[in-house]
């Protein structure tokens, strides 16, 4: 049946009557309506325009071969963030990782090393001089245990090593090598390739770099041959462009402490888990690796102690100023006596040093969950005789950051 022309009209009026009462009764709905659509847009013009940012520069540097690993499982051990960068000179890097941990069973921190990748089957392991062996004992008996096809070779005595850091330290390498290939752009931080070096008195030799640090400012670990002429070329070298070297105290100790870097050993040890030492990942992978079950479990509890970083408030408490070294007790003012967690473990110093950089004496040490409180006043007792030993500290830090570049920009840039 065909309905009237004059029916149509009335109800198209009728219509749009009824959609202009509804605007009006109901415009604050609608209001907020249109200004979600706006707000949408918006935002989706913004995230547009940010990656459009992010494939730029991402186009200057390429990733392939991505790996990333935590634990042991199948043929993987440890925790790794492996692949290959390219840039736009088809120079390739290899992506570092400054925290490479192994857990025990229970979850406690066994090893902490750095690993590097050689190429698509080969990778560079670096572990402290005091943990060497035991690492290399780990790595072989995973290997055997799993019969895995894996060569391990120990390059401890064919190798040196030579830390350049510090805020000039890419213009000092920069006199014996392109500075463009060690630029920031080029050579970003945690990454590593081979150099090769034009040194002052026209010898040359050819390095590994990785730009990685421990002491809080940009620089490298420098990897070169085990060889008297080539090491004492290079260091001479330095010496002349205005390098000073300093002793391991300085990287062991003053200026790790800074960053509150952690020290296997010392900071990191089995009786304490990541969690507790605070360097979980925000992740964890879903294949299953030695000490999973235990590390799922100490991220879901609250921690009964917790890595801090205290700064005595007094040295000067026997009329003579002392600055303590080693490892001791910390003293819960309160009562006098040594802190004890859940667990039964009694709270010392784990490090120690003064840091000349913000002039403050740096204590590390584990905390019961009750006392790792920034501002909680504490002390450590030092060769105490009639109370000239007892340093009275405050907690800083619990868990991460560090008292010195909190946000890491040096050692970045």
């Amino acid at each position: 049946m065909n309905r009237d022309p004059s029916e149509n009209i009335s109800f198209l009026m009728q219509s749009k009557l009824w959609i202009y009462n509804y605007l009006l009764n109901h415009r604050r709905i609608v209001f907020l309506g249109l200004l979600s659509v706006f707000l949408l847009f918006g935002f989706f013009q913004i995230g547009q325009t940010k990656q459009r940012e992010m494939q730029k520069a991402i186009t200057q540097v390429k990733l392939e071969d991505l790996k990333i690993t935590v634990g042991g499982s199948g043929k993987s051990l440890g925790t790794a963030f492996f692949g290959t960068l390219t840039n736009e000179t088809n120079k390739s890097i290899s992506i570092l990782t400054l925290k490479i941990d192994f857990l025990d069973e229970d979850g406690g921190v066994h090893a902490d090393l750095t690993i590097s990748r050689l190429g698509d089957t080969k990778y560079r392991v670096v572990t402290g001089g005091a943990d060497g062996n035991r690492d290399w004992v780990t790595l072989r008996n995973y290997r055997d245990d799993n019969n895995l096809d894996c060569e391990i070779t120990i390059r401890t005595h064919d190798i040196a090593t030579l830390g350049l850091w510090g805020p000039k330290a890419e213009d000092a390498l920069g006199n014996f090598v392109d500075a463009d290939e060690i630029s920031l752009e080029n050579f970003p931080f945690v990454t590593a390739k081979n150099l090769t070096l034009n040194l002052s008195d026209g010898k040359t030799i050819d390095v590994w770099a990785a730009r990685i640090s421990y002491v809080g400012e940009s620089g490298w670990e420098i990897y070169l041959n085990n060889n008297s002429d080539e090491g004492l070329a290079l260091y001479d070298s330095l010496l002349e462009v205005g390098v000073i070297p300093v002793g391991i105290e300085t990287y062991a100790n003053s200026r790790r402490l800074e960053k509150s870097f952690r020290l296997q050993g010392a900071d990191l040890e089995t009786e304490y888990n990541a969690c507790e030492a605070a360097i979980q990942r925000p992740l964890v992978k879903e294949a299953d690796f030695h000490g999973k079950a235990a590390h799922l479990k100490h991220r879901e509890e609250d921690p009964c102690a917790i890595l801090c970083t205290m700064t005595v408030d007094d040295l000067n408490v026997s009329g003579v100023p002392r600055y303590p070294v080693g490892i001791s007790p910390i003293i819960d003012p309160t009562s006098g006596e040594v802190p004890v967690d859940n667990k039964g473990r009694r709270s010392y110093t784990t490090g120690m040093s003064y840091c000349p950089t913000i002039k403050e004496f740096v204590v590390m040490g584990y905390l019961p969950a009750e006392l790792a409180k920034e501002g909680q006043k504490l002390a450590i007792e030092y060769f105490n005789e009639d109370g000239d030993g007892v340093y009275p500290i405050t907690v800083k830090i619990v868990g991460k950051v560090s008292l010195y570049d909190p946000e890491n920009k040096k050692v970045r840039s």
